[in-house]
């Protein structure tokens, strides 16, 4: 107590302030604070909350460094957007929480300060609640009075002397005995017990395993229990006492809560197992006498004990028969238990547990159903019954117990020795269990033969060694299973789709029944009954290609459970499903597009047939209005190409199939290739499904080469309409291999060359040529002796499969009448076989004068061929006429320079070259473009040099195309090679040169530097002649001239001019300028005047112009640098 009054505790304040003689000083606040407890709940770091949103932030501004560059533009600024107003939101939430944190040191020393004060209250009403506890208290220890003469006793006697003799000899222990004696009298106990066990009691045969130990006899019951007994004293008529009992069985399963079930009972189980077995073994035996007389204030003493008759002897030992009741009753709860226990782990709803009254009748019923609320319509003359099956477990009281005859044996020879002709007091009942299944009628819509329901031997018994409810229970369950799957397994059987053999089958899975039901191929499902519910669920084996069919399988186990008898119904039409799916899969996989349903009406599907299951369309992806469609029936895949067409009348636009042909998939696809799968089955030990494993086995290669063939077949369809069209014979031609599609068949006409070998494909012998007559096609072509008489007609790369496939196409092959080499410098680089390909569409074959027209399209192709040929026959024509001219008429400077097909270039005179080419064969009848260029020399890659036949071209074109080709070509031949020395002199001619026509020149020219009013015509004559006139004069004019006509020639003479009012004046003095040609001329050739010009050959025509020009120069005077102009219209 401190001097002021109050009371002190220990405090660190005490040490550090300095007492004074009135008390302590005030101690300062920072002490006082630190007294009060830390109070932290609730509250956080302010740096670990800042640290965490700034983690946050930097999180998700990486995430969007990496996301963003491979988002739109308008992604990326709504992301950004999304971004900035989120964060804003945190970043001011986290700057108000920063605000309150300023005021979190005053907040904390309140919690504080409230924890010290709750703390103190605590304190004072523990101390109210301490005192009133002991003002209770108080009253009840007060002291009794004191005994005053036990208290002289103990001082003059030192002992008690009036203490009366319970209490004596309750509290004063009497004298041990010593470890001698203890052994004498159990052994003599012992002795005694084994006497009496032999010689008078009757111990039951099923109690005859004992041992005598401790001074107790151990009784031992397989199964059931093993208890002692002891003997009550020495006399005769002493009987026995219980001492213990243990139940020899063992809980199998689930040991959870056994330990409400010991083996070995305790506490108050065993104190009414005791009272009960002492009671039997005590039955007959008399009441001993009280040692003191009987209380009246206590409840009378029971009656007398029953006494046997004179020829009736005890039998104690009928302890057996209860002992074993109680055993099996044990074991019965604990099964009881184990069921209950079973329901709570989710079994509640599907399992019923029954207990009888007198707890010896288990009856459990599995497969529990509730009434559904409405039932289905089609359910209405059937009702499944609300369970499935019913397991009791009884307990069976039989006047005899069962034994076996050795043990009757041992019985009656003990009843002679230890009875005689009395008789017990007490026989032995058997007891034994009774385990009975009863399925309900119709469980599962299914009614099985008695034989099929027959558990096997041992698995409906209750096993002490392994008391496990759930095993008992899932074993008639297995069993029911299986026989319900037997019936199952039947009925599938006996339906066509599943007769096959190894297609239903009832295994074992993992302790489990499940039915195996073969679908198609590898596809097999799984049809299991859950042990639980009692509900089929179907499923898949596993496989990936499966996993897309769960919510199928899900839908018809819903509709299984609710009428078994659909199963059937449901594994058929997952069969077609699952048929349909995998080669929808297969067809997915090649890029083809699939549908499995199209506008058809049902009259149009019945054209396919009346066994349809199911239908896989296969859209070709060139001709979108054909399909192949694959038709599943109950054996195997049916297959067919057909033709639709749209009906435009009506809302859905319906399709009609206009079109349909079947196709021998065994005859395509070399159905071999399924032979040799079955055997490498047959090997790998699948020899139970037979041929049921190649049914609806569609290899992804089957239907690649279907598809690819229906391509064939519809682009050879197209292409035989055009013929029918055009009204052009054809004739199918095979191949006589497969591998004979790629070489040219000369009999019936040429096979693609060998540049298409690479497209060939192993269906080329299932697909024919065409083969028509180059008289029928080529009629109206004018290079139609090009070619010899056969024609072929190949589809090609119909092989390609899949959604990137370009589409069949066509090459028509053409073998010339007359091999013509390959020439020029394109050829140098092609191949050393001969074969070149000028064009994408055009192949030629010099070896065999092939030449294979390639169509992309196959609608027009015929059309498309006959433009090519038109070009190229005609290109083939220009190049033989010129090989030709070379060597027929020996011009030595005409050869040929390059052929390609396409063009033809080569040289009509010395250096002079002319390329031609054809174009629009088809429209405009046909037309050729005519390029005129200088041939370089050996030195040289190019010549840059002007062709001065360029100019003309239209005009030689115009002769090109005038009659014949074989008889046009060389006539421009000659031309050219003819208007050669002229041009040569145009080139020197100091004036303008117009081209009038093929062969025919006119220089215009003037004296001064005015409109030209003089012209000089060249022409080339017929017999390589060149004619040079006056372009003012006609040169075909025969009648006599005119009065103006002869005063314009006199006025020449005479040099004056009179101007006509339209066209070319006279050349002044022309007779003079034409005698200086004819003598300039004389001697070199033919060489003459006619009037108004000159006539000479073309190889003096150099000469000749040169005088003739000279003179006419000399004349009028026209100057080397003089413009000359053209009037319109000349």
């Amino acid at each position: 107590m401190a001097l002021n009054g109050s009371i002190s505790y220990p405090s660190p304040i005490v040490d550090i302030l300095d007492p004074t003689p009135n008390g302590f000083d005030e101690p300062p606040i920072e002490l006082l604070e630190a007294e009060l407890p830390v109070v932290d709940d609730g509250q956080v770091q302010l740096s670990d909350l800042v640290s965490r949103v700034v983690q946050a932030c930097y999180a998700e501004m990486t995430e969007m460094a990496e996301t963003l560059p491979g988002m739109s533009d308008s992604a990326r600024k709504r992301k950004l957007a999304d971004f900035v107003v989120a964060w804003k939101k945190q970043v001011v939430k986290l700057y108000a929480v920063t605000k309150w944190s300023r005021d979190a040191d005053i907040v904390q020393k309140c919690m504080n300060i409230t924890a010290f004060l709750m703390n103190q209250n605590r304190q004072f009403e523990d101390v109210v609640r301490g005192l009133t506890d002991a003002r209770d208290s108080l009253d009840g220890a007060r002291l009794r009075n004191h005994d005053l003469l036990t208290s002289l006793d103990v001082l003059t006697t030192g002992s008690y002397r009036r203490l009366p003799t319970m209490i004596k000899k309750s509290i004063i222990p009497p004298p041990s005995l010593t470890d001698h004696q203890v052994s004498k009298i159990l052994s003599d106990l012992e002795s005694l017990t084994r006497f009496r066990l032999r010689m008078v009691e009757i111990v039951p045969v099923e109690m005859s395993k004992y041992r005598i130990f401790d001074g107790r006899a151990w009784f031992t019951v397989s199964n059931l229990f093993e208890t002692s007994i002891c003997l009550r004293g020495g006399n005769q008529d002493d009987g026995w006492f219980f001492v213990h009992v243990e139940f020899l069985f063992t809980v199998g399963g689930d040991r959870t809560g056994m330990q409400v079930f010991p083996q070995k009972p305790t506490g108050a189980l065993k104190e009414h197992l005791t009272v009960e077995a002492d009671n039997r073994l005590g039955c007959y035996l008399p009441i001993p006498e009280p040692e003191q007389p009987p209380d009246p204030n206590l409840p009378p003493p029971p009656p007398e004990r029953p006494k046997l008759p004179a020829d009736v002897v005890d039998a104690p030992l009928r302890l057996s028969r209860a002992a074993e009741l109680i055993s099996m009753s044990y074991q019965l709860e604990i099964l009881w238990y184990q069921a209950e226990r079973l329901r709570s782990l989710g079994w509640g709803n599907f399992l019923k547990v029954e207990m009888s009254r007198d707890r010896k009748s288990l009856s459990v019923s599995y497969w529990i159903r509730h009434p559904p609320a409405r039932p289905p319509p089609h359910a209405a003359g059937f009702q499944l019954p609300l369970l499935g099956g019913t397991l009791r477990i009884e307990l069976l009281t039989t006047p005899d117990p069962i034994r076996k005859p050795h043990a009757r044996v041992l019985t009656e020879l003990q009843d002679r020795a230890k009875l005689g002709e009395r008789r017990p007091s007490d026989t032995v009942e058997g007891t034994t269990w009774n385990v009975v299944w009863e399925p309900a009628p119709l469980a599962l819509g299914i009614t099985f033969a008695t034989e099929g329901a027959i558990p096997a031997p041992g698995e409906l018994t209750v096993d002490a060694q392994d008391l496990d409810f759930e095993r008992l229970i899932r074993s008639v369950i297995g069993t029911h299973t299986r026989a319900i799957f037997r019936e199952f397994a039947v009925r599938l059987r006996n339906n066509p789709v599943f007769s096959l053999p190894g297609a239903v089958e009832v295994v074992d899975e993992a302790g489990s029944q499940a039915l195996h039901v073969h679908l198609c191929a590898d596809e097999t499902v799984v049809v299991t009954i859950e042990p639980r519910t009692g509900k089929i669920s179907l499923r898949d084996t596993g496989d990936l290609g499966a996993a897309g069919r769960g919510p199928y399988f899900l839908a018809i186990s819903e509709k299984v459970n609710e009428s078994p008898t659909a199963l059937l119904g449901g594994l058929t039409r997952l069969r077609v499903n699952t048929i349909v799916e995998l080669a929808e899969q297969k067809a997915n996989y090649l890029g083809l597009q699939t549908f499995k349903q199209r506008n058809f009406s049902r009259e149009e599907l019945n054209k396919l047939g009346t066994t349809v299951r199911s239908l896989l369309y296969i859209q070709l992806m060139p001709f979108p209005t054909h399909y192949l469609v694959l038709v599943v029936t109950d054996t195997d895949f049916r297959y067919a190409l057909i033709s639709v067409r749209i009906v435009p009348e009506g809302i859905y636009q319906s399709l009609v199939m206009e079109d349909i042909g079947w196709l021998d998939v065994e005859r395509i696809c070399v159905r071999g290739r399924e032979a040799r799968t079955q055997n490498a089955m047959r090997g790998a030990g699948f020899e139970s499904r037979g041929t049921e494993s190649s049914k609806f086995r569609l290899e992804t290669t089957v239907l690649r080469e279907l598809y690819i063939y229906c391509c064939a077949r519809v682009a050879h369809t197209k292409v035989e309409n055009q013929l029918k069209r055009l009204d052009i014979r054809f004739w199918h031609v095979y191949p006589s291999s497969p591998t004979a599609g790629a070489a040219p068949v000369n009999v019936v006409g040429a096979g693609p060359p060998s540049v298409f070998g690479s497209l060939q494909s192993t269906l080329s012998h299932a697909i024919p040529a065409l083969l028509i007559q180059s008289s029928d096609v080529l009629r109206d072509s004018a290079a139609r002796d090009a070619a010899m008489s056969n024609i072929r007609v190949v589809p090609l790369a119909w092989w390609t499969a899949g959604a990137k496939a370009k589409g069949p196409k066509v090459v028509t092959c053409v073998k010339l009448r007359h091999v013509q080499q390959l020439v020029g410098r394109r050829i140098a680089t092609a191949s050393s076989q001969g074969v070149l390909r000028p064009s994408r569409r055009i192949v030629y074959d010099a070896h065999e004068a092939l030449v294979c027209f390639l169509s992309d399209e196959v609608e027009g192709c015929m059309d498309e061929f006959k433009e090519e040929w038109e070009s190229v026959s005609k290109i083939v024509v220009i190049a033989r006429e010129v090989v030709n001219m070379a060597k027929e008429k020996q011009w030595e400077d005409v050869r040929l320079l390059s052929f390609d097909l396409q063009t033809v270039e080569f040289t009509y005179a010395s250096d002079y070259t002319l390329s031609i080419s054809c174009k629009d064969q088809l429209l405009t009848g046909g037309s050729y473009h005519l390029r005129f260029g200088r041939h370089p020399s050996r030195d040289e890659a190019h010549d840059h040099r002007p062709n001065p036949h360029a100019e003309a071209e239209h005009f030689f074109h115009a002769l090109l195309r005038h009659g014949r080709l074989a008889d046009a070509l060389p006539a421009l031949v000659s031309v050219l090679r003819d208007t050669v020395p002229v041009l040569e002199v145009l080139a020197r001619i100091p004036a303008h040169a117009v081209p009038k026509a093929a062969g025919w020149w006119r220089v215009m020219f003037s004296p001064d530097r005015s409109v030209a009013r003089h012209a000089l015509d060249f022409r080339v004559l017929t017999g390589s002649r060149v004619v040079l006139f006056d372009a003012s004069q006609s040169l075909f004019r025969s009648a006599p001239l005119s009065q103006q006509e002869l005063q314009l020639q006199q006025d020449g003479k005479s040099g004056a001019l009179v101007a006509p009012s339209v066209g070319f004046r006279p050349i002044p003095e022309l007779g003079s300028a034409v005698s200086d040609a004819v003598v300039a001329g004389r001697g070199r050739g033919t060489v003459a005047g006619i009037g108004i010009g000159v006539v000479c050959g073309a190889a003096d025509v150099v000469v000749v112009s040169e005088a003739f020009w000279r003179s006419i120069a000399r004349i009028s005077g026209p100057s080397r640098d003089v413009v000359v102009k053209m009037e319109e219209g000349d």
